[in-house]
């Protein structure tokens, strides 16, 4: 039964966010409570006891200005980042303290050998498809945008010799402490990239939840300064969306730049995370 009062107030959230996105702040609590089904009061403790503050703060949070707010005042040096490790109290982080990527000879050969586990489950950011090994997650992809079946073609293309299985249950603990307001379990991860993009997606774990970082800082963190487009391209090739946050690089201009699973979800993320860290 909890299960399925969660799997509930995720499509409530899910569904609160995508419209709070497209019709911005001329949506009232009334009107949004009265799309949810519910009354105002009940919408509303549901709504902060989930994503942390009210549904008119979080519209403030999804604003194009809020990018560039964060740019200026939650910038993180990768270097400083590196310094603080992985924790820093964010509670993002602290879901797991382990990751293991797969060795270059691994990834040439497609996925060659390798069970993938796969299943669909509601989040804060829509229905999102995860993927995952017996070492931990390996895939994370988000059907608000682009659809259920692209979602799945996408991530499979990523791994195309591998022998994949669908196995809800299985995933479902990682899941849980990924998402969940619980987390009675880590979230392991298990990195299936090149070894630049093993580089990128590793400095992307050291951005503390509710801070931001840019492409060129990232590039200068790995060592390939030059490299900028480089590392644009490793980012958007994240697998694991959320976990490993590539929606935390931003343009120097503020912008927020491309997502591979649609820029309302970039910003509803970047939004979920700010409400998180009470910024």
């Amino acid at each position: 039964m909890r299960d399925l009062e969660q799997s509930y107030h995720y499509g409530v959230v899910r569904r609160a966010i995508a419209l709070i996105d497209e019709r911005g702040p001329q949506l009232s609590l009334d009107g949004l409570a009265d799309e949810m089904g519910m009354s105002s009061a009940h919408f509303q403790r549901l709504f902060s006891q989930w994503v942390g503050v009210s549904p008119k703060r979080y519209q403030q949070y999804l604003t194009l200005g809020h990018a560039k707010t964060l740019l200026q005042d939650r910038f993180t040096t990768m270097a400083a980042a590196h310094g603080a490790g992985l924790s820093g109290g964010s509670r993002l982080h602290d879901l797991f303290v382990r990751w293991e990527a797969m060795s270059p000879g691994e990834f040439a050969q497609g996925g060659a050998g390798l069970t993938i586990y796969w299943g669909w489950f509601e989040s804060p950011f829509g229905l999102s498809l995860v993927m995952g090994t017996d070492k931990g997650i390996c895939g994370i992809g988000f059907a608000a945008e682009t659809g259920a079946e692209p979602t799945m073609a996408d991530l499979r293309s990523r791994w195309p010799k591998a022998d994949y299985v669908e196995e809800v249950a299985r995933l479902a603990p990682w899941v849980k402490a990924a998402f969940g307001k619980v987390n009675d379990e880590a979230a392991p991860l298990y990195l299936i990239g090149a070894p630049m993009q093993i580089k990128v997606w590793e400095a992307l774990l050291r951005i503390p939840s509710g801070h931001v970082t840019t492409y060129s800082e990232i590039a200068d963190h790995i060592g390939k300064p030059k490299a900028v487009r480089a590392v644009g391209t490793a980012v958007g090739r994240n697998p694991i969306s959320w976990l490993i946050p590539c929606h935390r690089a931003l343009r120097k201009s503020g912008g927020l730049g491309g997502y591979h699973w649609g820029l309302p979800v970039k910003r509803a993320m970047l939004a979920y995370e700010a409400a998180q860290t009470g910024m």
